[in-house]
């Protein structure tokens, strides 16, 4: 059986872990906790909104929209929060391995969507080997529709300067904002007919779960 998300991160987390020390650790782990104890924001996207019509950029830099990708069909939205996020990349690869055969089958599309800018999602999709549009939402606007707009704490973007890199260098309107983590399960008008919103950038929405979601549809 392959590997579920939440085993693939076990096992990242130790080697992770491991590379970067107690010190740093110990602040994502705080960070982890603040946002698992912050819960879902009031106001997240929840079954039964509509997902408006949105401005996207391909990782060439062309501007197309949301209801041009999805051409009519009923779809998966993935929202993640860059390329420098290894639980998206994880997360990413999964879902191109096991859930993207299955939605084909199903005529239902799949689209990721991350803040950063075009280029950055160019090297995601290379790197990953992407057979789904992987798209930018500059400025977060489609995010911020829906409520689920966050930031890296002070402590973890400096974590992150430690490690070498800074959130802000890789968004396309160069802040530090980031979606949660979500899965939206939406009907050929939109209509989200699944929501799933994760405050533990760590975790995500498994394969079956969506799945799952769809054939409810």
């Amino acid at each position: 059986m392959p590997q579920t998300i939440a085993e693939q991160v076990d096992e990242f987390n130790v080697g992770f872990n491991d590379q970067i020390g107690p010190r740093l650790a110990d602040v994502f782990a705080r960070e982890q906790q603040d946002l698992v104890e912050g819960g879902v924001p009031a106001g997240a996207v929840s079954v039964g909104d509509v997902v408006p019509d949105s401005t996207l950029l391909t990782p060439e830099g062309t501007t197309t929209t949301l209801s041009a990708v999805l051409a009519g069909r009923p779809a998966v939205l993935v929202f993640y929060r860059g390329a420098w996020c290894p639980y998206c990349n994880i997360a990413l690869r999964t879902y191109q391995r096991e859930l993207l055969p299955e939605l084909d089958r199903r005529g239902v599309a799949l689209v990721a969507i991350s803040p950063q800018k075009p280029e950055r999602s160019q090297e995601i999709a290379e790197a990953a080997e992407l057979g789904f549009p992987v798209l930018s939402d500059p400025g977060n606007a489609l995010v911020r529709t829906h409520g689920i707009r966050t930031e890296p704490s002070a402590e973890a973007r400096s974590a992150h300067t430690d490690l070498g890199f800074d959130v802000a260098d890789y968004n396309a309107d160069e802040t530090g904002d980031v979606p949660y983590p979500t899965v939206l399960v939406v009907d050929a008008d939109r209509a989200v007919r699944f929501a799933d919103v994760h405050v533990d950038y760590t975790t995500r929405t498994e394969v079956p779960t969506i799945l799952a979601a769809v054939d409810a549809a």
